[in-house]
């Protein structure tokens, strides 16, 4: 399906019967990250997934996105499939989304999942960085942004094994809107803590963390189940991006989630 939210272009991917659950890519990729997570979801969940602002094949809109932006355009989103409720899963940026949606829609949340994300805002030195980034993208493409991301994506081990995967990460960004990811960046800057909500938090919520994260460390993410009592936390041996570097334990964590949505 494609929609038309607030002068952005989406092309949305609805598949699957079930309950619904969204899942929300990182930065700076795309929702064709979560393949084989909606592979294996799909038989018994209606999988809904999508490129976030600016980012993938939707627009690139005047920015900065703020979480709460893009927090709008997934509600705007399930309107538009007469989804009422859904379980909200991110992974990295999209966790940020996830903690969003939550702050502003909670009434609709059936579930949350984590992914290699953390509730904390930005320190002010790590603002200025991404803003900084922005900018540098703004003026040369993306090449610093790979440059920025891409070797801290994986485990070590992966760059040597499993080059396919690296390569894939990296044209994903070389196709971004620089535009698009400045104005991620700006937002993701901007973005404020979250471990306010843990406390009300009363639904399924599972979070996951990669052992050899260099982008996130697993504590910050465990900090998340550390708050939240109802969080299930898995730690899977892998990087920043488990949905590529262990997709069947990643499902199988996603299935656990939805197993718990009454």
């Amino acid at each position: 399906m494609r929609l038309t939210i607030d002068g952005a272009i989406f092309d949305v991917r609805d598949e699957g019967r079930g309950a619904a659950i969204v899942l929300l890519h990182g930065f700076p990729l795309s929702e064709s990250t979560w393949d084989a997570q909606a592979e294996a979801l799909r038989a018994r969940a209606r999988v809904i997934r999508f490129d976030l602002r600016g980012l993938g094949t939707t627009t690139a809109t005047g920015g900065p996105y703020l979480m709460e932006q893009l927090a709008g355009d997934v509600a705007e989103i399930l309107d538009a499939l007469d989804v009422g409720r859904a379980a909200i899963v991110g992974h990295s940026l999209g966790g940020y989304v996830a903690f969003a949606f939550y702050r502003m829609f909670a009434e609709r949340c059936t579930a949350l999942g984590f992914v290699c994300t953390r509730a904390s805002a930005d320190s002010a030195e790590a603002a200025a960085t991404r803003r900084e980034l922005a900018s540098r993208a703004e003026l040369e493409g993306m090449r610093p942004i790979v440059d920025a991301f891409v070797p801290k994506y994986f485990a070590p081990d992966v760059y040597r094994e499993r080059p396919d995967l690296v390569a894939q990460a990296t044209e994903l960004i070389v196709q971004t809107s620089p535009a698009g990811a400045a104005a991620m960046l700006r937002g993701m800057a901007q973005r404020v803590d979250a471990a306010d909500l843990f406390e009300e938090m009363r639904l399924p919520v599972a979070v996951v963390a990669g052992a050899r994260d260099a982008l996130i460390e697993h504590a910050q993410t465990r900090a998340i189940a550390d708050g939240v009592a109802s969080a299930e936390f898995d730690l899977l041996d892998c990087g920043h991006m488990p949905s590529l570097e262990a997709p069947d334990a990643l499902s199988a964590s996603l299935e656990r989630l939805l197993s718990r949505v009454s």
